[in-house]
């Protein structure tokens, strides 16, 4: 039954959370301020990953994965490595992927997708 499945900031095209069987997915987060670089794009993006969570009553210190992508994984993939390696909870790595992909607007330079549990 649907009344199983929370869905959290909901429009025409996505669900920005969904909530089911004690997991939480956050769809996929890039920066509101496309004018910085790698490493202000993922703060920046990060930091909306834990609003999201925090809003689905979970934290980062229960992702279960991780699955990020770049613009440009030779250009940005240490300036993004330095910012998550700053965020993340080191006593509770998820898993993670990152790959290169052509983004949905030219300026984005990091998209990233997570799971947690509640």
């Amino acid at each position: 039954m649907s009344n199983d499945i929370q869905r959290i900031d909901s429009n025409e095209r996505l669900s920005r959370i969904v909530v089911h069987g004690g997991v939480v997915y956050v769809a996929g987060v890039t920066a509101g301020d496309i004018s910085g670089d790698i490493g202000a794009q993922t703060r920046d993006v990060l930091a909306k990953i834990d609003g999201y969570l925090k809003t689905a009553g979970t934290s980062k210190s229960r992702l279960l994965t991780v699955q990020i992508w770049l613009k440009d994984i030779d250009k940005d993939f240490a300036g993004m490595n330095q910012v998550w390696g700053e965020w993340a909870d080191k006593a509770n790595m998820p898993t993670r992927a990152t790959c290169e992909a052509r983004l949905a607007r030219p300026e984005l330079l990091v998209e990233i997708i997570v799971s947690a549990a509640i």
